[in-house]
Parts: structure tokens; C-alpha cells; sequence
């Protein structure tokens, strides 16, 4: 065992992203094979211009496009019966006096929602989670008061987008907008049916775009509005003040269940990719690439030598993944794909999640200070959802003695590569023990890390970590660690502030 007294190792946190951009000003989308057909517009407000004293035609035209959801889920369930009663025992003295009903019933649970027309011939965009169990699901128009009984066509709990079809025709579709095209600042309008008290409007500005990481999604890449949404204005419509489709009302962040001026709603560009998908296929399908990524930060900018902190830095590459057979690299920093900037780790995931498997994209990375372009043939992401676990997996690593500045590292033998599943091709020295207050926890090094690289030289055993450590020289250490976190495993860089000394 090794420990060392030289300050190791700043861990970055994810951030958000973008969607799909659309190169026309204006079109309508006539499909063939079933396909809906819907009128999209991009061409941005005009932002000069001075605000009216009445948005009444505006709602005009959007309201009947916007629909009421009445969702029925049937519960069977059978009445509860005295456990006592069960026993032979008991039955031959009180027979089936007190055993009661216990045929089972059927309870039904109902909840409200709303959606939005989107082509004539009766495709309606909603949020998943209106629709999600539901047994039956009813369409109430406004306009005629009609109800319709709608057939799910598909669901997608990762964006929380449904897809809806009613058998009618000539309806009143709304127009979609580019949702690429919205500004913070920009004025909305929110249609819906909150708390079922029947359809209305409210009108608010984008307070922010590209929210993530609440939580609500598996990808998020909300639109912020101050436009009051409550129970009942999921699924409903958020749209600009030309009545163009900008998103659909999904969440809000509230302490009393109400309104609180924090409302977030799915692009409609991210929206109408999960239409066209489901309409097509009948199934989401997303790009995999196949690449653990990870946000940039100052330091490691610094330590790859990079302009700025733009970029999704790769910190490992999966065995059979598309990535490995084009040739990406663990350190490669991605920087565009097919032309569009890739900001973050997130807008990595949110671009290659919307592009269809089997696609060749060409992705710009920066390499050793380089650019250069390489083409990735896309793969279908396997399996449902992965989430990774962010729990710290249990020190499994033998005990530690004195580590003098926080860390303890060891030779990784055959027994704990065991016990940490450790690939046979992976090698390195493990850490044993992190003292909470070192610089290497606030660096975010954990127990059963493995250092694999310090400053780009390899590590093999602990004399390597504590040699390449002590030798060290500069503000920073560049350190990359394999890392089993959950249903993941993989590498990731983490840079170390070298200047201050231990706490």
C-alpha cells in the first residue's frame, strides 16, 4: 500500500443544450403513408415592433386547436379481508359470517389534461405523463363541444411527449413554429384547461431556455416561462404572439401545487421529432455514439489547451461502439456535429439523441490541440433508459494506515478486480481512502477510483501514482481515473488545483 502527500486532483457538472435547427422560412409538411400533415413556420418575430393592447386575436386563432384530455385508467382490486379469517382454524367457528364481498371490483381513476391539434386529419401532441396508464382517453374540442375517443399512437417518456390520433377531419391544426428561433424576453401565451375549470389563456415572456438537469426528464431542454401553468395545462399549448406553436406546457416548479412563475415546456422542435418518429415508425429510436462525455471547465480548457470551455470532453470510448471503430479517443474534445456547435456534454446528448440510427454524421473534434473531422456511423441506442447512479460505490479497497495528505493508493490485485468488475485491459492504481478534506476530494476523487494516467503518463501500480504525483509540476494535475458508477463504467479527466496546499 502507498499513500502520497502531493495535493491531487476540479470535477465539472453537466449543463444544457439545444435542438434541432430548421433551414426554411416556411412550409407545409404534406406526408405520405399516414404521415400528418402540419404547417411549419421559422421565420422569427418581429421583435421591433411595439406591443398591441389586446392579444383576443391571437387566442382567436389558436384556441381551437387546443383540446381537452380526459384520461380513464380502470383498477381492479378485491376488498380487504380480516387475515384471521383465512385460517381453517377460525372458519369452523365463524364460518362466512364476517368474510364479507370478496369479489373483486373494478375502480376507476380519472385525470385531466390537455393537447393540441396538430394536423387537419387529427394528430394531437400531449405530454406523456397525461396519457401514460390510461385505458381510455377522450378528445373534447371546444369549439363543438365534441367528444372523441383518441387512440394512443405512440408515447415517449424520455421527452414526456404522446402522440395522439381522433378520427375527424378538416380540424383546426395550429401552426408550428422553430422553437430555435425563440429569445428570452419574447412574449407567450399558455392555452390550456387548468384544474378543469375549462380552456384558458395566459400570457408571460421566455424567462430562459435550455433548462436541464431538474429531474423531470430522461432530456430536457425546456423553455422557462413566467406564463401561469397549473394542474390540467400539461400537454397544453405554449405559443409566440404571431399563435405559432413554441412548446407543450409539461412541469412546473411549485411549493404549494400551484402557480409560482416557474412553468417549463418541451420545444417544439424536440416535439415534433418525437411526432414524426412515432408517426413513421411507431417507435422512438436514438443515435448512439457510444462515448462517455463530460463538460469543460477552466481548468481542464487549460490542461487540453483549448480556446475556451465549448466542447463535450470525451472521457471514454466503449468497447464496439460506433465511436471506437471511427476512431474517437479518450481526451478527444467534440466540438460540432454536422455543423452544429456542440456546447456541452448535454447538447451532445440532446444532438445525437435526434438523429436517426444508421446515420453517417461528421464529428469535429479538437485532438492534442488539432481539429480534425471524423465520420461516425451512428448505432441505435440500446436498451430503455440508462440512469446512472450517482451514489458512491462502498469502500471494498483494503484499509488504510497513514495517508498523509488525504490519499491512499494500492497495487489493484486479482481479488478486487473482481469485486469492482475492473476490464482485464484496464490497469492502474486504486484508491483506497480519500480524506474529506483534501484538495483530491474537492477535486471529486472517490474510493475504488483507479488512476490510469497522471499528466498523460500511464499509471500501472502505486510506485507509478506516487512517482508521477511527487514529480508533478505546474498549477494544475491532469488525472484520469476509470470509475464504476452504477450501471456505468468508464473513464473520466479531472483536473487538480496543484497551487494550494492540503487543509
Amino acid at each position: 500500500m502507498k499513500s502520497f502527500s502531493k495535493p491531487l486532483f476540479g470535477l465539472c457538472a453537466a449543463a444544457a443544450g439545444a435542438a434541432v435547427i430548421l433551414a426554411v422560412s416556411h412550409f407545409t409538411s404534406w406526408g405520405g403513408d399516414n404521415r400528418p400533415a402540419f404547417t411549419v413556420s421559422t421565420t422569427p418575430i418581429n421583435r421591433e415592433a411595439r406591443g398591441g393592447t389586446s392579444y383576443s386575436p391571437i387566442v382567436k386563432k389558436v384556441a381551437p386547436s387546443v383540446v381537452n384530455i380526459y384520461s380513464t385508467r380502470f383498477v381492479k382490486e378485491r376488498p380487504q379481508v380480516n387475515p384471521l379469517l383465512n385460517d381453517p382454524f377460525f372458519r369452523q367457528f365463524f364460518g362466512n359470517q364476517f368474510q364479507g364481498d370478496d369479489r373483486e371490483r373494478t375502480r376507476k381513476e380519472q385525470s385531466l389534461g390537455s393537447g393540441v391539434i396538430v394536423s387537419p386529419d387529427g394528430y394531437i401532441l400531449t405530454a406523456n405523463h397525461v396519457v401514460a396508464d390510461a385505458d381510455e382517453v377522450k378528445v373534447s374540442i371546444a369549439d363543438n363541444k365534441k367528444e372523441y375517443t383518441a387512440r394512443v399512437i405512440g408515447k415517449d417518456r424520455a421527452t414526456d411527449i404522446a402522440v395522439l390520433k381522433i378520427s375527424a377531419a378538416n380540424l383546426p391544426a395550429v401552426t408550428l413554429s422553430d422553437s430555435d428561433q425563440l429569445e428570452v424576453g419574447d412574449v407567450v401565451l399558455a392555452l390550456g384547461n387548468p384544474f378543469g375549470v375549462g380552456q384558458t389563456v395566459t400570457m408571460g415572456i421566455v424567462s430562459a431556455l435550455g433548462r436541464s438537469g431538474l429531474g423531470f426528464n430522461g432530456y430536457e431542454n425546456f423553455i422557462q416561462t413566467d406564463a401561469a401553468i397549473n394542474p390540467g395545462n400539461s400537454g397544453g399549448a405554449l405559443v409566440d404572439v404571431e399563435g405559432r406553436l413554441v412548446g407543450i406546457n409539461t412541469a412546473i416548479i411549485s411549493r404549494s401545487g400551484g402557480n409560482q412563475g416557474i412553468g417549463f415546456a418541451v420545444p417544439i422542435n424536440m416535439a415534433r421529432n418525437v411526432l414524426e418518429r412515432l408517426v413513421s415508425g411507431g417507435k422512438i429510436s436514438r443515435g448512439y455514439l457510444g462515448i462517455l462525455p463530460q463538460d469543460i471547465d477552466a481548468d481542464l480548457a487549460r490542461q487540453f489547451g483549448l480556446a475556451d470551455q465549448s466542447g463535450a470532453l470525451v472521457g471514454d470510448v466503449l468497447p464496439g461502439a460506433p465511436a471506437t471503430k471511427a476512431g474517437l479517443k479518450s481526451g478527444d474534445v467534440i466540438v460540432a456535429i454536422d455543423g452544429k456547435p456542440i456546447t456541452d456534454a448535454h447538447t451532445l446528448q440532446l444532438t445525437v439523441s435526434q438523429i436517426s440510427p444508421g446515420t453517417t454524421v461528421a464529428v469535429k473534434i479538437i485532438r492534442n490541440g488539432f481539429s480534425k473531422t471524423v465520420s461516425v456511423l451512428l448505432a441505435e441506442l440500446p436498451g430503455s433508459e440508462v440512469a446512472a447512479n450517482d451514489q458512491d460505490n462502498s469502500n471494498s479497497g483494503p484499509a488504510t494506515a497513514d495517508a498523509l495528505d488525504g490519499v491512499t493508493v494500492a497495487d489493484l490485485d486479482p481479488q478486487v478486480r473482481d469485486q469492482l468488475h475492473v476490464p482485464e485491459g484496464v490497469n492502474g492504481a486504486l484508491v483506497t481512502e480519500v480524506n474529506s478534506d483534501s484538495n483530491s476530494a474537492d477535486a471529486g476523487l472517490q474510493p475504488n477510483d483507479l488512476l490510469v494516467e497522471i499528466n498523460r503518463q500511464p499509471v500501472s501500480s502505486a510506485d507509478d501514482a506516487v512517482r508521477l504525483c511527487k514529480a508533478a509540476r505546474g498549477e494544475h494535475i491532469l488525472v484520469k481515473v476509470w470509475r464504476r458508477n452504477g450501471s456505468y463504467a468508464g473513464t473520466r479527466f479531472l483536473s487538480v488545483d496543484n497551487t494550494k496546499r492540503a487543509k
